[in-house]
């Protein structure tokens, strides 16, 4: 699938953090689309992909002047009191454009110069590797939050065949491990996955945040049925995983190789 890249001048950046986000002062995304075009993302039931009229994946918005913006308005929102940021709530800030656009690494360049309380790099890419120098001067402010919703690929590519590859995904946590950036594996949303999953997660990463439909696409599994998912595990023969306890079966397998403080499920496993 190819996208359509279009670029635009954004008003604002730093938007209130609410709902799933309220732990956080602001939500920032440095893109409007997401090339990755994952089957199950909440964002294509939302205004922003339903108003667009194109289908979720095949468009993406590049935000032109966006370090300029974002170090007015961070300057602002400090003056007023803590900021916190998760970046990103409906976008990849590491999707393949980034290669190219680099708005992702303009805006973290800014928050190095005035540093937020902190900041949540929610991505699936490994390119985020490539910013490790900038992630290492934020220090504790900041957490690398890497998707990875199973450890099997034939799997990711049922659900998500443009995404990066597991094998990838875990090779950027582990360098990121060894500079000294602060990690997370996300298992959001739980896809089947194997028993040896923890122990593959174990030497990377000492926290890990589970999440699933029912409790994170914002509406109660609502957003993920109209995207066809549960019909997606029928195909597969995988219904028990579309069930909303399947994550538990995850979580007691996690349990085994991660003490209880190390794991953490849906909007705590997000919070700063």
């Amino acid at each position: 699938m190819n996208s359509t890249f279009f670029y635009k001048q954004p008003k604002t950046l730093l938007n209130k953090g609410t709902g799933f986000l309220t732990d956080y002062t602001h939500s920032l995304n440095p893109y409007t689309g997401c090339s990755f075009a994952c089957s199950y993302c909440y964002v294509r039931q939302m205004p922003v992909s339903l108003f667009r009229g194109q289908e979720w994946g095949t468009w993406v918005d590049i935000k032109t002047g966006a370090a300029a913006l974002l170090a007015k308005e961070l300057q602002r929102a400090k003056a007023k009191g803590p900021v916190s940021i998760f970046m990103s709530s409906s976008t990849d800030p590491y999707q393949p454009v980034e290669y190219r656009e680099q708005v992702t690494r303009s805006l973290l360049e800014v928050m190095v110069e005035h540093p937020p309380d902190f900041l949540l790099v929610q991505t699936r890419s490994p390119l985020v590797t490539r910013d490790l120098d900038l992630l290492l001067c934020l220090g504790e402010r900041v957490r690398v939050s890497m998707t990875v919703e199973t450890d099997l690929e034939e799997i990711r590519k049922q659900f998500s065949p443009q995404a990066p590859p597991i094998a990838a995904r875990l090779r950027a946590l582990k360098e990121l491990a060894v500079a000294g950036v602060p990690t997370q594996a996300t298992i959001a949303p739980v896809l089947p996955s194997s028993e040896a999953f923890p122990a593959l997660l174990r030497p990377l990463v000492g926290r890990v945040c589970i999440d699933d439909f029912y409790m994170g696409d914002g509406s109660g599994g609502k957003r993920t049925k109209k995207n066809g998912i549960p019909a997606l595990f029928a195909e597969l023969g995988l219904e028990a995983w579309a069930e909303p306890d399947a994550y538990l079966l995850v979580y007691e397998r996690l349990r085994r190789v991660f003490a209880e403080d190390e794991l953490y499920v849906s909007q705590k496993g997000f919070a700063p």
